[in-house]
């Protein structure tokens, strides 16, 4: 590990904090790297040495503490900890800037493996990456079935008019990022708010739930479950449609999107839906609206990114490449809502 300390995290500072809330916990000098591949909020591995923990932050420079809340992250895995859900021990949460100049809360490092592509899978063999992908569905039903009053976490969302406020809140993002024509794109909004489906009873949702938000052990079975800014209380099948999405055959090279379905053992969407069911006791019928409007909620990030990307606002490569995927999952949408 680097002894230069990364952006946003000083691990002098940091070792000086713990000691005085935690004392004990930390037995040397810290060194800290910063995880790649988050898609907002800054993670980093620290170590003494001996044992390793994880800090998150929220970006540099960030504004808008609301969309990168630490209290809120921290909650909901302190919540679920006791729970059948994996997810790694909290630690501590500390509000006080002055420290790393955000808030910032530490958890335990969990040992595992994000697979983003079928590339990564395959040397995983059928057999084992359909127990992975299996298992990535059970822990969904694990997570639905957490009673959020139980855990403390009843107030966690206001889920009454939970989908119609998602939709109408994509529709703002899309209105944000708009400098060119898209074709299907306010059909598919539009037919997605006439066939707006009732929801079932509010659970605690993951918001982004996919393969690469997990940590898989050797054992294929998810080691934690990790990325808890998009959660709260909602429709338990709008984690179910992500899913789904992110399962589907793209046939796009080079794609930014993480896709896992080619990979050989890979469960077709069909037979996901089928063990959610079968295991959740929940009715499905109307996954196909779930399912276009993740394409929906998709296309509209990755038009806000080339949004960004036409106003030279992207660092990095690759981004050239993202206008044009765009009108795939506005097609693919449109598809799934109208096969349902």
């Amino acid at each position: 590990m680097s002894t230069v300390p990364p952006p946003g995290l000083d691990p002098e500072t940091l070792r000086a904090h713990l000691d005085r809330v935690r004392p004990g916990l930390v037995s040397g000098p810290l060194t800290a790297r910063l995880i790649e591949g988050g898609r907002s909020n800054l993670t980093y591995v620290v170590t003494d040495g001996t044992g390793q923990w994880v800090v998150r932050r929220p970006p540099l420079g960030h504004v808008l503490a609301t969309a990168h809340d630490m209290r809120r992250e921290h909650r909901v895995i302190s919540a679920l900890h006791p729970t059948a859900v994996p997810v790694p021990e909290p630690v501590l949460l500390c509000e006080d800037e002055s420290v790393l100049g955000s808030p910032f809360y530490v958890m335990e490092y969990v040992t595992g493996t994000p697979y983003r592509t079928a590339e990564q899978l395959a040397p995983l063999g059928p057999e084992r990456t359909r127990a992975a992908v299996l298992a990535l569905v059970d822990t969904l039903v694990e997570l639905h079935a957490v009673d959020p009053q139980a855990v403390g976490l009843g107030d966690f969302g206001r889920p009454e008019g939970f989908l119609d406020r998602q939709l109408r809140r994509w529709g703002k993002q899309l209105d944000a990022s708009r400098n060119r024509d898209l074709a299907g794109i306010d059909e598919l909004h539009a037919a997605l708010g006439r066939a707006l489906p009732t929801s079932p009873a509010p659970t605690v949702i993951h918001g982004d739930y996919r393969l690469d938000n997990v940590l898989i052990g050797d054992d294929e079975r998810i080691k934690a479950v990790l990325d808890w800014e998009m959660s709260t209380l909602g429709d338990p099948l709008t984690d179910l449609g992500l899913l789904v999405m992110y399962s589907a055959k793209l046939e796009l090279p080079h794609s930014p999107v993480s896709t896992t379905a080619g990979a050989a053992g890979h469960p077709s969407p069909a037979e996901l839906i089928e063990r959610y069911a079968a295991r959740s006791g929940r009715d499905t019928s109307a996954l196909s609206w779930y399912t276009a409007f993740a394409w929906f909620k998709l296309a509209v990030i990755l038009e806000g990114i080339h949004y960004r990307y036409t106003l030279g606002q992207t660092v990095g490569a690759g981004f050239d490449r993202i206008g044009e995927l765009v009108p795939v999952f506005i097609e693919h949408g449109l598809t799934t809502l109208q096969e349902g």
